[in-house]
């Protein structure tokens, strides 16, 4: 995601309440150019939409190569009281990018010497 794109979703359908607590997010992406992105943690019931954390980091480009770079990030929020077709949605928006495709979230993992990023969920 870079320059002239549109926020990023990923939507999952819940099957349980989530109680309040941390949780832990791996994000590890190939960074093609220096970008600024915000990240959203979104429970979604019945059409509306709570913002559960949100944060903004900044990221540039590895000098030589196109590995994956590692984050992670702990990040607390309120209980989730669940209904049947609620949804937890991850969302990251790119700012301030230098080219297209500034943030690439690591789908390749080990292949890109990184991980494939994931949320824990608070127990």
């Amino acid at each position: 995601m870079g320059a002239g794109q549109a926020s990023q979703e990923a939507p999952y359908t819940l099957q349980a309440s989530v109680p309040a607590g941390t949780y832990h997010f791996v994000l590890d992406a190939v960074i093609a150019g220096s970008v600024d992105i915000t990240f959203d943690l979104i429970w979604r019931s019945g059409g509306t939409d709570t913002e559960l954390a949100t944060w903004s980091a900044h990221y540039d480009p590895l000098p030589v190569g196109f590995d994956a770079q590692p984050f992670e990030y702990d990040e607390t929020a309120e209980a989730i009281d669940w209904q049947k077709g609620d949804q937890l949605v991850f969302r990251y928006t790119a700012t301030n990018a230098t080219v297209q495709e500034a943030y690439i979230p690591n789908g390749d993992g080990p292949n890109s010497n990184g991980r494939i990023p994931n949320i824990t969920l608070p127990q």
